[in-house]
């Protein structure tokens, strides 16, 4: 089985996108083979490329959504430039886009527009409510989705909401954005046309909010913020260790109290006690509960609490933070470390998740805004006279 042929190759893909949600989804269709151009702004380019310049002067959401993709610059507004962008989708196989709401019909890019002279082109757009209702036109950015889809309102201490530390609503909206291009592109190969999708952020974040909208079924109370810990089941979250550290673990069911006091506490006498004989008392008295463990913690080092917790088989994980990731003993032995190119040089990138015996990830080059434009430009048949005439009005 040859290793060179990847699932999307000869597929292409035009994206007019910015921020993340479908630079994330257009992304994995990349690292799947599809050949990805990315349509930017002049000059500029993605705003996401200005977030920050964490990586050796790249925006850190920038380099983590990009790679492997060609970067075109067109201004949409100059006619000859737009003319160059349906020379484009004469050829593709999916136009994607999350610009502003509307902004992608008006210059006549709707499926609508679009199917009677390409019907096999897939027509992919990500907003934040979808293309018909009253919420069509609001603005919405992760924040305001993740408050919109009620996940503020479980998150957090019980004083605090919390919004999530990345951004979960554009990562779900990617996803399912990236899915349905999969399958539409399955469809065509039935039915030898392309299709509409229409990719809500509400609605990709709702679908994960579908646990604790059924815990509070028909008025029900909702599961209460609890941090880190588990709305509903105790032990479960983190714990203090005398070396400075903190240990997550996580229990679900009787069996594994009684080895938990047994083995790691070394108290089997608590396991009868009947404050905490079962997991709805443990739950009710967590205070008390806590308090013990973490006095036994207290002596102890990390290691020393990991260690008893792996013996009793008791799930468990350190709390690792940005570094720790970076550095996670699974991912060195899984050898999940590329490095990639970019505007500022080579850097580190992780595999996608789904290691697949018969083919490589495709992992090339985070683009420089517009490097690609002179010759995306020539393939469609334009003469270096149009190419610097678009220059000279900064069309590209």
């Amino acid at each position: 089985m040859s290793k060179h042929i990847r699932p999307l190759d000869g597929i292409t893909v035009v994206s007019l996108e910015h921020a993340i949600a479908a630079p994330f989804a257009s992304r994995q269709l990349a690292d799947l083979g599809a050949r990805v151009i990315k349509v930017e702004r002049p000059g500029v380019g993605d705003f996401a490329r200005a977030y920050d310049t964490r990586v050796h002067g790249e925006a850190s959401h920038f380099v983590w959504t990009n790679r492997s993709k060609e970067s075109l610059t067109l201004d949409l507004k100059n006619p000859d430039a737009l003319a160059a962008l349906m020379d484009l989708l004469a050829g593709a196989d999916v136009l994607l886009q999350n610009l502003a709401p509307g902004a992608a019909a008006r210059m006549g890019l709707s499926f609508e527009a679009l199917h009677a002279g390409h019907p096999k082109l897939i027509v992919c757009d990500i907003s934040g409510y979808g293309d018909d209702g009253p919420y069509r036109d609001k603005k919405a950015y992760d924040l305001l989705i993740q408050s919109e889809a009620g996940f503020l309102s479980i998150t957090g201490t019980p004083e605090t909401p919390s919004k999530a530390g990345c951004s979960i609503a554009d990562i779900a909206a990617g996803m399912y954005a990236y899915t349905s291009i999969l399958s539409a592109l399955l469809l065509r190969g039935k039915t030898g046309e392309g299709s509409h999708i229409d990719v809500s952020m509400l609605e990709s974040l709702g679908e994960w909010m579908g646990f604790p909208m059924y815990y509070a079924f028909e008025g029900a109370a909702p599961p209460p913020r609890a941090g880190a810990s588990h709305a509903a089941i105790y032990p479960y979250g983190p714990f203090a260790v005398g070396d400075g550290g903190t240990v997550m673990l996580g229990l679900q069911n009787e069996r594994e109290w009684k080895i938990f006091c047994d083995q790691v506490l070394q108290n089997p006498q608590l396991a009868t006690d009947p404050r905490f004989d079962a997991n709805a008392k443990r739950s009710a008295n967590r205070d008390e509960l806590r308090a013990l463990i973490v006095q036994t913690f207290a002596g102890m080092t990390t290691e020393q609490v990991e260690a008893r917790l792996d013996e009793a088989q008791i799930a468990n994980a350190r709390m690792n933070d940005m570094a720790g990731l970076w550095a996670h003993p699974q991912l060195k032995a899984r050898e999940r470390w590329r490095d990639v190119g970019s505007p500022a040089g080579e850097i580190p990138a992780l595999l996608p998740p789904g290691r697949n015996n018969a083919f490589d990830y495709r992992m090339d080059a985070i683009p420089k805004v517009g490097e690609h434009s002179e010759a995306i430009l020539r393939e469609l048949g334009r003469s270096d006279a149009q190419i610097a005439a678009l220059k000279a009005v900064k069309a590209v």
